[in-house]
């Protein structure tokens, strides 16, 4: 049984929060982009990184493509990721011991990521931990991606627990307005961005060895108080 925040949620993003994925999916979308004949720099993965495949696909390779091909380059993509994350992949600093504390200490837990089903089963089970979520939103399950709220306010939904009751965690500048937008409390860690690029969260860390779920809870106070 569930004890006091049982009417509480965490909300994880994936790449760049839970596990550091970027350096796989910059190697995937290289090699993609010389398939085809053209190139893709780290600078152009800075500039996208987190954003859907089809904006990216449209905003750096082929704006002018069928839907079906931008479907088709996203899969080849997303097989070639899969490929080169397969057994390499290792949960950031941190993560392990506040995702279980959490679930230790009540708290529902979902992740909602804007990459393919596919990848977060992989990453998940490959680092052991794809039980302690309640629920699981993947691009596949939105129509709009990040700054838009929708994959966490669907994830909120599919907990049942009120966005005022939610905390995400986020490493991502469009990820932080997402959580705004949602009407959700916010902890940006700083892994793939400067820490004053996500000033707008609530409580923004290094690093998320430095966070527990006493840092969670007080996040909600305010709102509990005024509720």
């Amino acid at each position: 049984m569930r004890g006091k925040t049982e009417n509480k949620a965490v909300i994880w993003d994936l790449d760049g929060v839970i596990a550091d994925t970027g350096p796989f999916h910059l190697g995937a979308w290289q090699q993609l982009a010389e398939e085809m004949g053209l190139p893709f720099t780290a600078e152009d993965f800075r500039r996208v990184f987190g954003l859907r495949n089809s904006d990216i696909i449209r905003k750096v390779l082929a704006p002018d493509i069928s839907a079906d091909q931008v479907e088709a380059l996203a899969q080849r993509k997303e097989e070639i990721f899969r490929a080169r994350v397969k057994g390499n992949i290792k949960p950031l600093p941190g993560v392990l011991p506040l995702l279980r504390s959490l679930r230790e200490n009540g708290f529902s837990l979902a992740l909602a990521s804007s990459t393919v089903p596919q990848n977060i089963k992989l990453l998940l089970s490959s680092l052991g931990i794809e039980q302690l979520f309640d629920c699981l939103v993947s691009g596949w399950d939105v129509s709009r991606g990040k700054p838009d709220p929708e994959g966490f306010l669907l994830a909120a939904e599919r907990l049942g627990i009120e966005p005022r009751c939610c905390v995400i965690i986020e490493d991502a500048i469009d990820g932080v307005r997402a959580a705004k937008a949602a009407g959700m409390k916010c902890v940006a860690v700083a892994n793939t961005h400067p820490r004053e690029s996500l000033a707008a969260a609530d409580l923004t860390v290094d690093s998320l060895e430095t966070v527990d779920s006493t840092d969670i809870q007080s996040l909600f106070t305010p709102v509990l108080e005024g509720s």
